[in-house]
Order: C-alpha cells, then sequence, then structure tokens
C-alpha cells in the first residue's frame, strides 16, 4: 500500500501536486487569501481512497483519469460539475459517479471536504457475470447518480469500510488476499449502486455448459488456489466457461456462488492454522484471519463461531 499526505496554502504548489496524483489539471481561486488544501491518500495497485478538504472555492478542469472516479461529498458543495452529456451539482450526503475513466470533466468546489475513490474499470468485467467482460464489449457505467438512495448509501459504507479497516492498518492492507476481496467488494458494490451494462441472466449456453463436471473443475481450482488472491474472472478462465456460467453451476449445484465458496475455503484454512498455531510464538487471531483475507476481526469471528460453534480465540488458546 503507498500513503501520502499533503498540506498547502499555495495554489500552485496545489495544482502541481493534484496534477501528479490525478491527471492533468488547472484549478483556480476566487477566494485566494483563504486557499489551503489538505489530502490523504491510501492506495493499493487496483484502487485508491482519498480524503480532501478544501477550504476555498476552486474550479477545476481535468483530463481523462484512466480511472472510475467516485465522490462522497462529506461538506459543502461541488457545484457545475460536467462531463460528456452530464451537468451536475452535489451536497452534503451525495454519492456520485464523477467521471468515467475515459472522459475529461470539470467544474467548481466550494469550500468542501470530500472523498474520491478511485478504481480501475478493469474490475467491473471481473465481477461481473457479462459477455461484456470481453476487451471488446467492457462493462460501462450509464448513469452518474446511484438508482437510489439506499444504493448509494450502501457503496458510501463499502468505501468507508475500506478506508477504516483495510487502509487504515498498513499491516492489513499488506495482506493480498484482503486486498483482492477488497478490490472485488468494490466493484461489485459499484455494479449495484449504478446502472450499467452487465448482464446478469445466464444464456441457454451458459446453463448447457453449468454441469457437475464444471462444478469440480471449478472447486479444484479453488482449493488448490486459496491462498491466491483469485477473482471471479480467474476462476472461470482456468475450467474454460464464462463467468455467468460458472456462478450458474455454483447456485444450481450448491445453492451458493463462487465466493461464497472461496470464503468457505479460507475460513477451513484459518481454522486449520488456528490448531496448529503457537500463541507463546507470537501467533494471533488477527494476523491468521488477515493472511487468509479476513480483515474485519468481528466479522471473522461471527463467521467463526457459525461455523465452527467456539471462537477463534478459543481454538487458538485451547
Amino acid at each position: 500500500m503507498d500513503s501520502l499526505v499533503f498540506e498547502s496554502d499555495d495554489l500552485g504548489l496545489t495544482e502541481e501536486f493534484l496534477s501528479q496524483a490525478y491527471a492533468r489539471m488547472r484549478i483556480g481561486s476566487t477566494t485566494p487569501a483563504a486557499s489551503t488544501a489538505r489530502v490523504r491518500r491510501d492506495a493499493t495497485t487496483s484502487f485508491s481512497v482519498d480524503e480532501i478538504d478544501l477550504d476555498f472555492e476552486m474550479s477545476y478542469s481535468v483530463t481523462p483519469l484512466g480511472r472510475i472516479c467516485l465522490c462522497v461529498v462529506h461538506e459543502g458543495t461541488i457545484q457545475d460539475h460536467g462531463y460528456q452529456g452530464v451537468r451536475d451539482s452535489f451536497g452534503t450526503g451525495d454519492t456520485v459517479l464523477f467521471a468515467p475513466h475515459d472522459l475529461p470533466y470539470a467544474g467548481r468546489i466550494c469550500n468542501a471536504r470530500y472523498n474520491i475513490t478511485m478504481l480501475d474499470p478493469g474490475l467491473l468485467d471481473q465481477v461481473a457475470a457479462s459477455a461484456g467482460s470481453r476487451p471488446s464489449e467492457p462493462v460501462r457505467l450509464t448513469g452518474h447518480r446511484p438508482r437510489s438512495r439506499a444504493a448509494g448509501d450502501q457503496l458510501k459504507s463499502t468505501i468507508f469500510y475500506l478506508r477504516d479497516h483495510v487502509l487504515a492498518d498498513p499491516e492489513t492492507a499488506a495482506q493480498p488476499l484482503i486486498v483482492s476481496a477488497g478490490s472485488q467488494l468494490l466493484a461489485a458494490s459499484v455494479l449495484a449502486a449504478f446502472p450499467n451494462t452487465a448482464r446478469t441472466d445466464p444464456t441457454g449456453q451458459d446453463r448447457g455448459d453449468a454441469h457437475p463436471a464444471t462444478l469440480r473443475r471449478a472447486i479444484a481450482y479453488i482449493d488448490d488456489h486459496a491462498d491466491q488472491p483469485i477473482t471471479v474472472a480467474d476462476i472461470a478462465g482456468a475450467v474454460h466457461v464464462t463467468i455467468r456460467t460458472l456462478q450458474y453451476a455454483f447456485r444450481r449445484h450448491l445453492g451458493t456462488t463462487p465466493m461464497a465458496y472461496l470464503r468457505r475455503v479460507r475460513l477451513a484454512q484459518a481454522h486449520h492454522d488456528l490448531l496448529v498455531a503457537d500463541p507463546a510464538a507470537g501467533a494471533t487471531v488477527a494476523g491468521i484471519a488477515a493472511r487468509w483475507g479476513f480483515a474485519h476481526p468481528g466479522r471473522f469471528a461471527a463467521l467463526y463461531r457459525a461455523a465452527y460453534a467456539t471462537g477463534p480465540a478459543d481454538t487458538l488458546h485451547g
């Protein structure tokens, strides 16, 4: 994980920093006497979460970022924000698609404190049950506002979870399985929140390919690679079926999803490690949970107790 902190009351330095941290941009302020900018960024290879506080009014014009850009407004307003075919203003509590990855945008920030979360657009293809995962037909978001306030709030909760429970702890953020799971969770939350071009219904061929042999091959791949940051797309590619076929096979024959099955396998591996670990040598529940992709100790404990009728600490010290 990479982290950086920036604070300056010099507009020139702020413009230079923002251009390096995001994309080439020009900024201007109507209140140059009060122009303090504060930015904190925590980033993985696939997504980043920034907290930005500008105590002045600033216009901006930005070249395409190459990444999907989400915005959560904590305080203040962002006005006259626009990109191709869109013109809107945002206020406190809004969660929006700030810009598609391949379009420039412009607008005006008015004494705002806000969050910017960016992710690789390819993540949408990795988690979408869609023929659009082919390079020639990437999944695209077709609206800049969530489908509903509740959908936006759910996405906001995902962003804050990643900020507070994954990226806030460098040791947790250094775990590849946690970063992979967090990336997929973020992409899935984006697809759930915004209208998009992903197709989720299995076709006739998908149903025909979702036979027990497909499921057995997928399970074998998951069992052999559970210690690696694999995605649904990785599993589907390994067994030579579409993502829709893979998801339908798990739903049809096991009543679950590929990622839920992967989580079950990782939970079993964590259980094994807790049984054989020596707490006197420094082994901890949090460390073992993180190694297997569980970032939140409370949620790990709940999953563990539901599966094994005891707490992970009891197993470790038992």
